[in-house]
């Protein structure tokens, strides 16, 4: 049995026992068969509201992404699911997948999780899969034919109504079992295979002047693949897909992990070396009149010729001070150590102090 097929077969039926949801309402009736001029009337759930119905739009957005993960789990035989288990299947965190299923009225079973079946049914008839929605595809070019020849569209309730394209060259030609007709045939296609989603696969061009007539035609939903913007009256919702600009962003990431791992490693080596220099006081220990030419100053003689100071006492009882008077003061310390032992950076320093 296809996965439609089972998820329509419960339509009517009680909610399994296993599943803590509400009881399973029937089938939600099509309305839009029936034309009256343009308008269409929206299949939509009783109660469920539409959106702006209640659920918000990044909850509608990963509900596709929960479905395709249910399939998966439904195809190997698992019954339940934990949300856990299912939110990393999603590549969600389980309280947000939880939260998105309580606006389906879906909450699971404690200690036993979700009935994966029956949420396949829930999520499919929120999207408005529980109905076959016939499909319009304007442009039969490369990425029309591919579309037309994805098998994928009709087991989620997509059906290719019709193909079309302005090129003689291309009309009445036969792909996926549809003879292309003329693109000058949008609005009696849109009629006579009452056509609810219409798909832009042409040039930029032409696109705009394809969405205006499906608009016109009374189609409301558009998924559009030409690089362009196109502009719609309210209540027409489009969807864009630009191969393009999805390349372009992924070039931008890949480039970052390219250039990152370099422009790191040169930051943290200024970085290092800036806390070196911020942790040697070099004028507290003459360092920097010595490199100039110029005589120490008396409190840094007195420091290098061991005399005791209140900064050379409180290093000899062991108390921690900055790396430039453990250094001046003698004692054992990583960075005070290996400077006095004249590491190239501060070779000239240390010298000057009498170490």
């Amino acid at each position: 049995m296809s996965r439609r097929a089972s998820s329509a077969s419960r339509e009517a039926s009680a909610r399994p026992a296993s599943a803590s949801t509400g009881p399973a309402g029937n089938r939600p009736a099509r309305t839009g068969s029936a034309r009256n001029g343009s308008a269409r009337s929206a299949s939509v759930r009783p109660g469920s509201g539409g959106n702006g119905h209640g659920i918000p739009d990044a909850t509608v957005a990963r509900l596709p992404v929960y479905l395709r993960a249910l399939y998966a789990l439904a195809d190997h035989g698992v019954a339940t699911v934990s949300s856990e288990e299912l939110a990393a299947a999603a590549g969600v965190n389980s309280a947000k997948l939880r939260k998105d299923l309580s606006h389906l009225g879906s909450y699971g079973t404690r200690g036993v999780g979700y009935d994966v079946e029956y949420l396949v049914y829930q999520v499919s008839r929120e999207l408005g899969l529980t109905q076959d929605w016939p499909v319009l595809i304007v442009g039969a070019g490369n990425l029309g034919r591919a579309l037309a020849n994805y098998g994928g569209f009709a087991t989620r309730g997509f059906r290719i109504a019709a193909l079309l394209d302005c090129d003689p060259a291309v009309v009445g030609t036969v792909i996926a079992r549809h003879t292309v007709r003329s693109a000058a045939e949008i609005e009696d296609v849109v009629d006579r295979f009452d056509v609810s989603i219409g798909v832009i696969a042409t040039p930029a061009a032409a696109a705009q002047n394809v969405c205006d007539r499906l608009v016109a035609a009374g189609v409301t939903s558009i998924l559009n693949f030409a690089p362009v913007v196109l502009n719609v009256p309210s209540g027409v919702d489009v969807r864009k897909v630009d191969l393009s600009i999805e390349l372009q962003i992924l070039a931008f990431h890949a480039q970052r992990r390219a250039a990152g791992p370099r422009e790191g490693e040169r930051g943290r080596a200024a970085g290092m070396a800036g806390r070196l220099v911020q942790g040697i006081p070099g004028g507290d220990l003459g360092l920097d009149s010595a490199i100039n030419g110029s005589a120490a100053p008396a409190a840094s003689m007195e420091v290098a010729a061991g005399k005791e100071t209140a900064a050379s006492t409180t290093v000899a009882a062991g108390r921690d001070q900055t790396a430039g008077t453990e250094l001046a003061a003698g004692t054992e310390h990583a960075s005070g150590a290996e400077l006095a032992a004249g590491t190239e950076g501060y070779r000239t320093g240390v010298r000057a102090v009498g170490t």
